[in-house]
C-alpha cells in the first residue's frame, strides 16, 4: 500500500537506529557488528522518505540506483521486487548495504537531511538484500540472448565483478581471472569479517556465476597469461583490468623494517584471507604485542585497529596526523572504534621506529630486535593542501616517544606492477596507476580498466562504478567491432 503520511508527518518519526551487538561483547569476537533493521524498523524507517519529485539522491549514487523505486516496493512490502530494482544497477546489494559510504553520497543530498538525520538508504538496501538471501527468493537475472563475443575480466573485486554482472547481463560470454585461490579481492582479503561476513560475500559472488560468469582463480595475468595472450592466444575480444592496489606504501622513516611492523594490507590479509582470526583452528597465527599503533585515519586503519583489539592486544592505538573531521574513515566505523576501546591519537605523526634486543627462553637476548617503542611529534593544522584537507604541519619541540610493540601502517596502497610491467603500450601515471579516460579505455585498444587500479585507492562502490562504467564501453567497443566486420 502507498505512503499515505503526509510530508510534515513523515518527518516527525526520527531515523531508526540498526541492531548491533554490544560493545563490551563484539571487541572480543569477529561476529557482525551490526545486525541492520528487523522488519519493525523497515517499517518506520521507509515512512520517512518523502518521495522528492527530484530524487537527488539517486544523483548521489555512484552508480545510480532507482532509490525511491526500491523503497516504494518497500512500502508494498514487496522486498524481493525492491532488491530486483537495485540490482538493476548494483548486483552487490547485500555488499554496498555494508560498506558503502551512504552518508557521504545518496544521504548526503536527501533533503531531509537539511534538518533532520537523512533516511537510511543503506540500511533498507541491506535489509531487502538479506532478506532475499534468507528468503533463497534470488532466481537470477533475465539474462539477453547469447553473443558470440567474450571479455577476460581481470580480478575478482568490486570492479570486476559488477563489469562481469552487467556484461553477462547483456549476454556476452564472461570469465574472471583472479589471482588468489578465491574470489572477491579486496572485499575477502580486506574487510574483516565483522564488517563483511564472507558467508555474504560468498552468495553475492554465487550470484553473479549463475548469469553464467566463469571465475578461474590462481591465475595470475601478468605471470601465467599476459594482457596480449589473453586477446591472442585465448580469443578474448576485449579485457577489463581491475586488479586493484594491493601493494603497500610507508613512511619512509628509520625503523620500518623492524620485525613488528606490518603493513595494514599483510595484517588484514593474513587475519581475514587466511583465517588467522581463528587460530589454532586455522593453523595461521599473527604476532602481535600487547601495545599497537596504527598508523592511518581511513577504513583501511579502522579495519586494522578494530581487528588487533580483537586478536587480544591490550591497547589499540590509532594515530593520525590530521584531527578527526579531517579523517577519511567513514563516521559509523570511527564511532564503533570509540565504542569497543580504541584510543585516538589525533595530530600525531610518527617519525621514527625504535626497537630492543628481542628476549629467548633463558633470559638472554638474540641477535635480531623487536619494535619496542616509537616517536612521534605533535601536530597542528595549516593551509588546505591539495586534498581539500587542512596541511598538517609539526610543531616544534613536541617529540615524544609512545611505548608500543607493534606498528601497522595503514597510509594508503598503489597498484602491483606486475601487469602493467607485461602489457606493452599500456599508459600509466606517475603513481602506478593505469591511466583511462572517461570511459575506462586505457591506451590500448580493447583493453579497459577500474577500480583502485586507475583512481589508486578509493571506495568499494567507486570501484563498482568504474565497473558499470566499463562494462557500457566494453559494449560499445564490441557493437562497433561487429559493425565493422560486417
Amino acid at each position: 500500500m502507498p505512503n499515505k503520511l503526509k510530508p510534515s508527518e513523515r518527518l516527525k518519526i526520527p531515523r531508526q537506529a540498526p541492531i548491533e551487538q554490544d560493545a563490551n561483547a563484539r571487541r572480543h569476537n569477529f561476529e557482525e557488528v551490526s545486525f541492520g533493521f528487523d522488519e519493525n524498523l523497515v517499517a518506520q524507517e521507509m515512512l520517512r522518505c518523502i518521495d522528492c519529485k527530484q530524487p537527488l539522491c539517486v544523483d548521489g549514487c555512484p552508480v545510480r540506483i532507482d532509490i525511491p523505486g526500491f523503497i516504494k516496493l518497500i512500502v508494498e512490502k514487496d522486498y524481493i521486487g525492491a532488491v530486483k530494482k537495485i540490482k538493476e544497477k548494483n548486483y552487490l546489494p547485500a555488499i554496498t548495504g555494508r560498506v558503502c559510504p551512504q552518508e557521504t553520497q545518496c544521504e548526503a543530498v536527501c533533503p531531509i537531511g537539511k534538518k533532520h538525520l537523512p533516511v537510511a538508504i543503506g540500511k533498507l538496501e541491506r535489509f531487502v538484500a538479506d532478506y532475499e538471501r534468507l528468503h533463497g527468493a534470488s532466481d537470477g537475472f533475465p539474462v539477453l540472448e547469447k553473443r558470440e563475443k567474450k571479455v577476460a575480466v581481470v580480478g575478482s573485486g568490486p570492479a570486476g565483478l559488477t563489469c562481469a554482472a552487467e556484461l553477462a547481463k547483456l549476454g556476452y560470454d564472461i570469465t574472471i581471472f583472479e589471482a588468489l585461490h578465491a574470489a572477491g579481492g579486496v572485499l575477502r582479503y580486506g574487510i574483516p569479517e565483522f564488517r563483511l561476513p564472507k558467508s555474504i560475500l560468498d552468495v553475492e559472488i554465487e550470484n553473479v556465476k549463475k548469469l553464467g560468469v566463469d571465475i578461474i582463480t590462481n591465475f595470475i595475468v601478468g605471470r601465467t597469461a599476459t594482457v596480449d595472450e589473453l586477446m591472442d592466444d585465448f580469443g578474448f575480444d576485449a579485457v577489463f583490468l581491475g586488479t586493484g592496489a594491493g601493494t603497500p606504501t610507508f613512511l619512509g622513516i628509520p625503523g620500518e623494517n623492524f620485525p613488528g611492523v606490518f603493513s595494514a594490507s599483510e595484517f588484514l590479509t593474513r587475519v581475514n584471507f587466511m583465517n588467522g582470526y581463528q587460530f589454532p583452528e586455522y593453523d595461521t597465527p599473527v604476532k602481535i604485542g600487547k601495545k599497537i599503533a596504527v598508523i592511518g585515519g581511513g577504513n583501511t586503519a579502522m579495519d586494522a585497529v578494530r581487528t588487533a583489539k580483537r586478536l587480544g592486544t591490550e591497547k589499540a592505538y590509532l594515530v593520525y596526523r590530521r584531527s578527526r573531521g579531517e579523517m577519511p574513515a567513514r563516521e559509523e566505523e570511527v564511532h564503533h572504534a570509540e565504542e569497543e576501546g580504541i584510543e585516538f591519537h589525533m595530530l600525531t605523526n610518527p617519525v621514527r621506529i625504535i626497537a630492543g634486543e628481542i628476549s629467548v627462553g633463558d633470559g638472554s637476548s638474540s641477535a635480531g630486535k623487536w619494535v619496542e617503542a616509537m616517536e612521534c611529534v605533535k601536530m597542528k593544522l595549516g593551509e588546505p593542501d591539495a586534498s581539500g584537507r587542512r596541511r598538517p604541519v609539526e610543531i616544534p619541540g613536541s617529540s615524544f616517544i609512545m611505548d608500543v610493540d607493534t606498528v601497522i601502517l595503514a597510509i594508503g596502497q598503489r597498484p602491483n606492477p606486475i601487469l602493467q610491467a607485461t602489457t606493452p603500450g599500456l599508459g600509466m601515471s606517475k603513481r602506478g596507476t593505469v591511466v583511462v579516460d572517461e570511459n575506462c579505455q586505457t591506451s590500448r585498444p580493447g583493453v579497459f580498466a577500474g577500480g583502485d587500479l586507475s583512481r589508486g585507492g578509493a571506495t568499494v562502490i567507486l570501484a563498482m562504478e568504474d565497473g558499470q562504467k566499463a562494462a557500457a564501453a566494453i559494449n560499445e567497443y564490441l557493437e562497433v567491432q561487429k559493425s565493422q566486420i560486417k
